[in-house]
């Protein structure tokens, strides 16, 4: 495994992490794991070196940060052994108070996360959307008092347009508040409208991008093999992210690079996120062991500036897709 800082931090994360979206209860989301059932994959991240662990308090319901802190409390050692993120935003009960980004449910969130979690703080705080009803002042603030509280070490955003998160920056900045440090945003071979504005804007200003989907929700990993899974049968957002069809051309060149290079689909998939400059950490879902074993070999897979650019040639624009 690599490490690297997460923007210009001085935070060090592996250059996987691993999303834990993937657990929780299996009634919620029909593909995810039971804590028994997700144990000996999240313990193969850990033994190869992965330290870095994503989640948000709407997986599950907030099943997904419980599973989340009993297993990385059960297989490190120390807190301080692994680096912790989880989100706000969704709403997590049918209160007018209790989803978006207003002073209130911040703070009433990061504490119910931290109960779920089963620790004092977590390392990232993300906001997991931004909320037009809110004023970004009331926002940042409030994230602001939630570091100050120790409660977090970091903040970060998910999934914005540029224009929004340049203009939550500049509020921190101006009263002095903290800043963003990191972007996990929707980037991969077959959505790489962040490319236009997002990331420039985060190579120019030092913020980590840390992408959601770098799979494309398993549709890269699947090139040249189509196959049905558990998850392409009950994720809707599958067909609304992709269009399959229209994204076949560069499908065909990930399964053509796949068996000239002969490793998997996923592996050369990755290998491509994982050479553009502004990504850090790409999030990767497991389960099963071969995803993990993939995308942790993905980042010792070294491609050329040819192959890179075979790879990204077919991409046409598409629309903003969050």
């Amino acid at each position: 495994m690599e490490y690297t800082r997460l923007g210009d931090t001085g935070l060090k994360v592996s250059r996987i992490c691993l999303g834990m979206m993937s657990y929780g209860d299996p009634g919620k989301q029909e593909w995810a794991l039971t804590e028994d059932a997700a144990e000996p994959i999240v313990r193969r991240a850990a033994d190869a070196g992965v330290t870095f662990f994503d989640t948000a308090d709407i997986y599950s319901r907030g099943v997904s940060e419980v599973v989340t802190g009993n297993l990385l409390r059960k297989i490190f050692r120390s807190r301080d052994d692994y680096v912790l993120a989880t989100k706000v935003f969704f709403p997590m009960g049918r209160g007018a108070n209790d989803g978006g980004l207003s002073r209130k449910h911040v703070h009433a969130s990061i504490d119910a996360s931290l109960r779920r979690l089963g620790t004092d703080h977590v390392d990232l705080y993300q906001i997991h959307r931004w909320d037009p009803e809110t004023p970004i002042e009331e926002t940042m603030e409030a994230l602001h008092e939630v570091v100050k509280a120790g409660k977090a070490r970091y903040i970060g955003a998910s999934t914005m347009w540029a224009w929004q998160f340049a203009k939550a920056q500049h509020v921190a900045e101006l009263h002095g508040w903290t800043r963003f440090v990191s972007m996990q945003n929707h980037y991969n071979l077959l959505y790489r409208e962040e490319e236009r504005e997002m990331l420039p804007l985060c190579l120019d200003q030092g913020v980590g991008v840390i992408p959601w989907s770098p799979l494309a929700r398993g549709v890269l990993a699947r090139a040249g093999a189509p196959a049905e899974t558990a998850r392409t049968g009950s994720d809707a957002r599958i067909e609304a992210l992709y269009a399959p069809e229209a994204d076949r051309q560069v499908l065909d060149r990930v399964a053509e690079l796949s068996r000239e290079r002969g490793l998997p689909a996923a592996q050369v998939a990755l290998a491509w996120l994982l050479h553009q400059p502004a990504v850090d950490a790409p999030i990767v879902g497991a389960t099963k062991d071969r995803h993990v074993d993939d995308a942790v070999a993905a980042v010792g897979v070294s491609l050329s500036d040819q192959e890179l650019a075979y790879l990204a040639e077919p991409y046409r624009p598409r629309e903003v897709r969050f």
